[in-house]
C-alpha cells in the first residue's frame, strides 16, 4: 500500500499543469472520503437500502 505521500503525488501528476490550489485540495478531498468509503465496507461498516431509507424517513419527519 502506498503512503499518503506518495498517492498525492501520483494525482499531481495527472492533474492539469493549470489547476488551483483549490482544485488540487478538492482532488485530494474526494480521493480521501473513496479511500474511507472502500475501508468501512471491507471492515463490513455498511447500511443496506432498507435502513438507509427508514433513517432518511426519520430524518426528514415521514
Amino acid at each position: 500500500m502506498s503512503t499518503a505521500k506518495e498517492e498525492v503525488q501520483k494525482m499531481l501528476e495527472q492533474i492539469l499543469d493549470g489547476s488551483s490550489f483549490e482544485d488540487i485540495q478538492y482532488h485530494i478531498y474526494v480521493c480521501e472520503k473513496i479511500e474511507r468509503g472502500l475501508k468501512d465496507i471491507e471492515e463490513g461498516h455498511i447500511l443496506d437500502q432498507e435502513e438507509i431509507e427508514r433513517r432518511m424517513s426519520k430524518r426528514l419527519g415521514k
